[in-house]
């Protein structure tokens, strides 16, 4: 098969393992800077330009985006055009728009009934106080929508710094989620990699003392996780909401059950492959041997 990774970077840890697996597996693979690439939409035969190459329908056998939250607009246009030349994407683009929209996500997860934290959003509410106490009051969390990667939450843990974060985020005109707190996860998460309808790896990530984000990439430590049944369960149900085949689920583990904190389109694989010691690159790779076929991606979920 020939196979096209959608990534800024071929070094990424994550990236470069992709390559490793698909080359494995007797794949010819390439990795596109989609940000480089060009589209050609208004022809009869739809294309795609990278430097001096054109990519037309049947180029490539399948497309793994990896999607940086920050270029998401441009980047889901790229996997867009390979959708529209019959190509098979391993995530679809509308799947992957959904999952970079925090309050989107949050309200598709909600409507299905999936658990999440109790979340407020506003744009400029004259009561900011009956804003906190509807999320159960301080401690609170405080997320920009735009945040990635642990940046911009903000932990408020009195009425008065909550009142002042909020006012100030809404002061410059930032859109923001406030959160409920839940103590009892103990600066932990969960991270489930959800391939094909199946967890196939879960690790618990911990925050660094003082620190109540548990991001690997601000120092959280990472230790393989034994799941319950609810929590397996959980994890599938929102990749599948979101329409998303391969997709990292974030739960916090809470006296009410599994909560959904966010879905993931495009998860690292250094910090669960570490954890768990599995090949998660290779189940990929396996994944895409056994889907990939001319015109057979479609858009899933609703919202």
């Amino acid at each position: 098969m020939k196979i096209a990774i959608l990534s800024r970077n071929s070094k990424l840890y994550s990236t470069s393992r992709l390559v490793q697996a698909a080359k494995e597996r007797n794949h010819e693979v390439r990795v596109i800077d989609h940000l480089r690439c060009f589209m050609d939409m208004g022809t009869q035969t739809p294309s795609i330009h990278f430097k001096d190459e054109e990519f037309n329908p049947g180029h490539f056998d399948a497309v793994i985006p990896r999607i940086g939250a920050s270029v998401s607009f441009y980047g889901t246009s790229v996997v867009r055009q390979f959708e529209m030349m019959g190509t098979y994407c391993v995530n679809e683009s509308v799947a992957i728009s959904r999952s970079r929209d925090k309050l989107r996500s949050i309200q598709l997860l909600s409507r299905k009934g999936v658990g999440i934290p109790v979340t407020a959003f506003a744009n400029s509410p004259d009561d900011v106080s009956g804003l906190i106490r509807e999320v159960g009051g301080a401690p609170l969390v405080i997320k920009l929508l735009e945040g990635t990667q642990g940046i911009g939450v903000v932990l408020a843990e009195t009425k008065k710094a909550a009142e002042s974060v909020i006012q100030a985020f809404m002061g410059v005109k930032s859109n923001i989620l406030i959160q409920e707190f839940i103590k009892e996860a103990g600066g932990s998460d969960i991270r489930c990699l959800v391939v094909g309808g199946k967890v196939i790896a879960a690790m618990q990530r911990t925050a660094p003392e003082g620190e109540f984000r548990s991001n690997l990439h601000r120092g959280g430590s990472a230790k393989l996780v034994k799941l319950t049944p609810k929590e397996r369960a959980t994890a599938v149900k929102a990749a599948n909401i979101m329409g998303l085949n391969v997709c990292g689920v974030d739960l916090l583990r809470s006296s009410r059950g599994p909560l959904v904190m966010e879905v993931n389109s495009s998860p690292g694989l250094k910090g669960i492959e570490d954890a768990t010691k599995k090949n998660v690159a290779g189940m990929i790779i396996d994944f895409i041997e056994k889907n990939a076929k001319p015109n057979k991606t479609r858009t899933r979920g609703k919202g």
